[in-house]
């Protein structure tokens, strides 16, 4: 019988990866991505596996409880991997209240129905909750947020975050739902809606439009490249323990102002520019509240115990996102004008 697992969050940035790997590697699975296709779910994510016998694709809003209880009765998942969420910090200070939603009722949905589909018998089981590494607050100029630090959430996203985190291990703890956990990094790569940074940036450049620089530029943030946060999900899904928590970055720390230097450089070569031209472009803007200023992780555990290790210097990971947005300018213009809803009508009626 094939293993059935859920991918929440599927047509998302993070989750379209994930979702990919796992059709392609996994023939004897049979994946189901639910996703709300709110404004960052884009179906034209998954174009080139839409059609294969193990992909399915399901409509719906995981703060939905009956709905999410009559999929698992349905379905009988033998897996989660849970990576819907809300994810922009600035969106979180603008609108908390649909983060209280969609991050820990959502995921508290999510876990009940887990834990009354599989009821006692938990064995090959696992819900896997993706998280960020935002939980842990704010570094100082040194030291590393590390799988025993602390939370200390500073805004509205990662306070959020921080709770369904809570969740899942507390049910964990008190029914013995069999847990994974994961806390990243930035990511970056293709397919990124372009309100974060690098896309956003990215686009601009090309638009020759201003690139707003928050504060001083020198807040400081590790770079993980998104095609190998999916190999390290999937590599954990299989070969790590349960119960435990893994910190996956890229070993890859850059303030803000360096990172969009590099940015502009490599951006005037692929373009044919002067050199310089784009940093002309580059605009320094109101601090926003609460503002962690260093977030860098030790990925050492996921790496001494599975083997997982970055496949790409930053370097090399941005210039390959570069070259991605260059190639697809179609996703880019569809996304920024809105026009990709277009495909889900027309696909999903």
């Amino acid at each position: 019988m094939k293993k059935k697992i859920l991918i929440t969050g599927g047509a998302g940035f993070i989750g379209s990866h994930v979702v990919r790997l796992f059709v392609e590697k996994h023939p004897d699975y049979t994946i189901y991505n639910l996703d709300n296709l709110t404004y960052a779910g884009n179906l034209a994510n998954l174009k080139d596996i839409e059609a294969s016998d193990n992909y399915n694709f399901i409509k719906g809003d995981i703060v939905d409880a009956a709905f999410i209880d009559s999929l698992f009765e349905k379905y009988q998942f033998d897996g989660v991997i849970h990576l819907a969420a809300e994810s922009h910090v600035d969106r979180s200070i603008t609108n908390p209240l649909d983060f209280v939603f969609t991050n820990v009722v959502g995921t508290i949905n999510l876990l009940n129905a887990a834990k009354k589909c599989w009821k006692d018998n938990f064995d090959n089981k696992l819900f896997y909750h993706v998280s960020t590494d935002e939980v842990y607050g704010s570094l100082g100029e040194t030291g590393l947020f590390t799988e025993e630090t602390s939370y200390d959430p500073n805004s509205p996203y990662s306070a959020s975050k921080a709770s369904s985190d809570h969740f899942v291990r507390a049910y964990g703890e008190t029914y013995g739902l069999p847990f994974m956990i994961s806390n990243c990094s930035n990511n970056y790569g293709p397919n990124h809606f372009p309100e974060k940074l690098i896309p956003l940036f990215i686009n601009n450049i090309i638009q020759k439009k201003s690139l707003p620089v928050y504060g001083d530029g020198n807040y400081t943030r590790d770079w993980l490249y998104v095609i190998d946060h999916a190999i390290a999900i999937e590599l954990a899904f299989h070969k790590g323990r349960k119960g435990e928590t893994y910190n996956i970055g890229g070993f890859n720390e850059w303030k803000n102002i360096d990172l969009v230097k590099l940015l502009c450089a490599q951006m005037d070569a692929k373009l044919g520019r002067v050199a310089g031209e784009s940093e002309e472009l580059i605009t320094y803007v109101k601090d926003r509240p609460g503002h962690d200023l260093r977030y860098a992780i030790d990925a050492s555990k996921i790496n001494k115990e599975l083997g997982w290790k970055p496949s790409v210097t930053f370097e090399e990971g941005l210039s390959k996102t570069i070259d991605w947005y260059l190639s697809n300018e179609e996703w880019l213009t569809n996304v920024t004008s809105g026009a990709y809803l277009e495909y889900y009508k027309k696909q999903y009626n």
